[in-house]
C-alpha cells in the first residue's frame, strides 16, 4: 500500500513499532475471583448489540494492566494527552504494580479490572498495554454491572480475549485500538501517521463514525458485504477456541492480525480457524498488519506467503478479502469498533470500511 484515506485526512504507512517495554517492579494484592456458569450456544450475531455510550468532556477513563507491566512513568504521555482531551484520568492499582512479566498477580490484576468495570464514574477503560495474561483472569470477571452500565473497553494484541469474551456473551460494543505504551513521548513531534492513529482512539470514543480506506491488493477478493465487526490478534483468538470466550463470526466481518510468527504458526491457526467453521459464514474478511515474521529454519521452508495460507483456507467462499488493512502491531493502527455494523467494498480500485451504524 502507498497512502490510505482516513475520516477526512491522508496517511502514510509506518513501520512496525517497537514490542512492549518492561522496566521496574511494583506491589501484589488479593481478591476473592467470580467463576461464570457454562457459555451459551453461540447464535448467529446479524445486528450490532449495545453501544456505550461516547465519552463527552470531564468524564473519567481508567487506566488498568490486565496482562504485561508497564511503568507509571510510561504511561504519562497518553495520561496527559487524554486530559488534554478534556477526559479525567484514574491510574488502577495495576500501573507500577508487577509479578514478573505480568501487571500484578493474577488476583490483583482481576480485582483491578473488576473495580472498573464496576464503577459506575469510569465511562471507558484503557488497558495500558497488552503482552500476555488477559485469559488468565476473564473467568474470574463478573460482568453484571458492566452489562447494565456499558463501557468501552479499549486495547488490541492479547486484550483481544476481552473482546471475544464480551462480544460472545453481550454484545456490546469495545474498542481495538492502540494503548498507552503506544503513545508517543510528545504528541507534537510525532509523525503524522502517530497522530492520527492515536487520533482516531479520541474519534471513536466520542461519537464519529469512523471511515477507512486502503489500496487495492492484487490478491484481494472482490465484494460487498455488511456486518458486525469483530476480530483481533489471531493468535488470541485460536486461544481461546472452545473456552468460554471463543469468538462468534456468524455472518459478521471479521479482521485478524499477527506479529512474530513463523509461516507454519500461521497456517497452523488459520487451519483451526478453518476447521472449527469460523470462516465457514463471514460476511468479509479483513487482513490486517502481518509483521515481523520470523525466517524459515534453512531446509525447513514452509513455501507459502500470507496471502497463499489465507486464500487457500477460504477459496471456496464467495465473501470479499482484503490484505494489508491499516490494523496490527504497526504504527498505521487505527481504532476499530468492534461489534459494531460495517460495510466492507472490496474492488479494483481500493477499500472501503465504513462504520454504518
Amino acid at each position: 500500500m502507498n497512502r490510505k484515506h482516513f475520516l477526512s485526512g491522508l496517511f502514510g504507512l509506518g513501520a512496525s513499532l517497537p514490542w512492549w517495554p518492561v522496566r521496574a517492579a511494583g506491589q501484589a494484592a488479593h481478591t476473592e475471583a467470580h467463576w461464570p456458569q457454562a457459555a451459551p450456544p453461540l447464535q448467529p450475531a446479524l445486528a450490532a448489540g449495545p453501544i456505550p455510550p461516547y465519552l463527552k468532556p470531564g468524564d473519567l477513563i481508567g487506566i488498568t494492566c490486565p496482562a504485561g507491566y508497564i511503568s507509571r512513568v510510561d504511561i504519562m504521555p497518553a495520561v496527559q494527552l487524554m486530559q488534554q482531551w478534556g477526559f479525567r484520568i484514574r491510574m488502577g492499582k495495576t500501573v507500577d504494580a508487577r509479578d514478573y512479566s505480568f501487571g500484578g498477580t493474577d488476583p490483583l490484576r482481576c480485582a483491578d479490572l473488576q473495580a472498573m468495570l464496576d464503577d459506575p464514574d469510569i465511562k471507558a477503560i484503557m488497558c495500558a498495554r497488552g503482552g500476555y495474561g488477559a485469559a488468565r483472569i476473564v473467568d474470574g470477571l463478573d460482568f453484571t454491572k458492566f452489562r447494565r452500565r456499558p463501557k468501552w473497553v479499549i486495547g488490541f494484541s492479547d486484550i483481544t480475549v476481552l473482546h471475544c469474551h464480551i462480544s460472545r456473551h453481550f454484545s456490546i460494543a469495545t474498542l481495538h485500538s492502540k494503548m498507552c505504551n503506544s503513545f508517543p513521548d510528545d504528541f507534537r513531534k510525532a509523525e503524522p501517521i502517530v497522530q492520527e492513529t492515536i487520533e482516531s482512539i479520541r474519534q471513536a470514543l466520542t461519537g464519529q463514525r469512523m471511515h477507512y480506506s486502503a489500496d487495492a491488493d492484487a490478491n484481494n477478493r472482490n465484494g460487498t458485504a455488511s456486518g458486525v465487526l469483530t476480530g483481533g490478534n489471531l493468535s488470541m483468538i485460536q486461544s481461546v477456541m472452545a473456552t468460554d470466550s471463543e469468538i462468534d463470526t456468524q455472518g459478521k466481518i471479521l479482521f485478524l492480525e499477527e506479529v512474530g510468527e513463523y509461516l507454519y504458526s500461521l497456517d497452523r491457526m488459520f487451519n483451526n480457524l478453518q476447521r472449527a467453521r469460523k470462516l465457514d459464514n463471514l460476511a468479509g474478511l479483513v487482513i490486517g498488519g502481518f509483521n515481523r515474521l520470523k525466517s524459515d529454519d534453512p531446509g525447513e521452508e514452509f513455501g507459502r506467503t500470507v496471502y497463499d495460507i489465507v486464500m487457500e483456507k477460504v477459496k471456496d467462499k464467495h465473501y470479499p478479502v482484503c490484505f494489508n488493512f491499516p490494523v496490527g502491531h504497526q504504527k498505521n493502527n487505527f481504532a476499530l469498533k468492534c461489534g459494531v455494523m460495517h460495510r466492507l467494498q472490496v474492488s479494483p480500485t481500493g477499500v472501503l470500511l465504513d462504520e454504518i451504524e
